[in-house]
């Protein structure tokens, strides 16, 4: 886990064993069922079965955003403005803090290791697609809205030019000790920023031109979840301007097709199509299993093959999930 962190070092998932630590305590707490539904940070890792090793993870935070730590964003919104005298009309792109006390499902934590990306297995739409898979099976447990943030473009050294030049003036705090404090306590963003609209206008021009905008590195996971039914929320990070993706959960493709089917032999035949398909066997470690497969299914059963179903720990007869991504 810490050689996967490595490569990211966010906040949700940093290089640091002690944090480390905790949320595999917490995520094998999540998925016994042991801590309240709306507090449940639930982890799922990619393994290399043929070198035993984790070689990238995917998070689900059932609710982000409560009464004692609530969900925190920028608005960006347009403030128009005309004058009769001149006849000048303007718009002004302007950010205005916000605060859900009710909020919605998040997933994060998206990491795969570099070696393994653009790979012809779709690792990584395996390791993102799981969580909405997953979320279909338990639905009751999940928020009917799902929250993506995305990377912004960063400097070389992992800051933000939008914290430099906003979030510090009103915090004294570096980019890296805000990311890390609001983990855990967000008052000191209700304290010190101002409620009023921040009229973007005032920023220097790299700074504009990087709110909303998503990585290069991020792209690709963009691009994913817009074709699953994800779109721009008009918020942003209020450390980093990265932009919030969001979609009603059951709107989702992946939660809305999915589907419970029986398994049967699918060594041949048939036109094949790439799938999630996953499955949960109480008792077992682990107790819940997926894998992304090219299979062939109908409307009530998928066929799947010996290696397949060896991954998944299933036989033929047996109940799966399956959702086509």
């Amino acid at each position: 886990m810490l050689a996967v962190a490595e490569h990211l070092d966010t906040v949700n998932l940093p290089h640091d064993r002690a944090v480390i630590e905790g949320i595999l305590d917490r995520s094998e707490r999540s998925f016994a069922g042991e801590i309240e539904a709306a507090d449940r940070e639930l982890l799922f890792v990619l393994e290399d079965l043929s070198a035993k090793r984790i070689i990238g993870t995917s998070i689900i935070y059932a609710q982000h955003g409560t009464k004692r730590a609530p969900h925190i964003f920028f608005r960006v919104e347009n403030d128009e403005r005309y004058s009769v005298t001149i006849d000048r009309y303007m718009v002004h792109r302007t950010l205005r803090i916000g605060y859900n006390y009710n909020g919605p499902t998040e997933i994060g934590g998206l990491i795969l290791l570099p070696e393994f990306r653009r790979s012809a297995q779709a690792l990584g739409k395996a390791l993102s697609y799981v969580r909405f898979l997953y979320m279909r099976m338990h639905r009751s447990l999940f928020r009917n809205q799902v929250l993506s943030e995305l990377l912004p473009p960063l400097e070389a050294d992992g800051t933000s030019k939008l914290w430099e030049a906003l979030g510090r003036r009103f915090t004294g705090l570096t980019y890296q000790e805000a990311d890390r404090l609001s983990k855990d306590n967000k008052e000191f963003i209700n304290a010190l920023f101002p409620d009023d609209p921040i009229h973007t206008e005032l920023l220097p021009d790299d700074v504009q031109a990087i709110i909303g905008q998503v990585g290069e590195d991020t792209r690709a996971v963009e691009k994913m979840l817009r074709r699953i039914g994800f779109d721009y929320a008009e918020q942003i990070d209020p450390f980093d301007g990265g932009p919030h993706f969001s979609a009603n959960t059951d709107d989702i493709t992946i939660v809305r097709d999915a589907r419970e089917v029986e398994v049967r032999d699918g060594e041949s035949g048939g036109d094949r199509k790439w799938a999630i398909i996953g499955v949960e066997t109480p008792g077992t470690r682990p107790q819940f299993r997926a894998v992304g497969a090219r299979v062939t299914a109908d409307a009530n059963s998928v066929g799947l093959s010996e290696e397949c179903r060896g991954r998944l720990g299933v036989e033929v007869g047996q109940k799966v999930w399956l959702s086509f991504g």
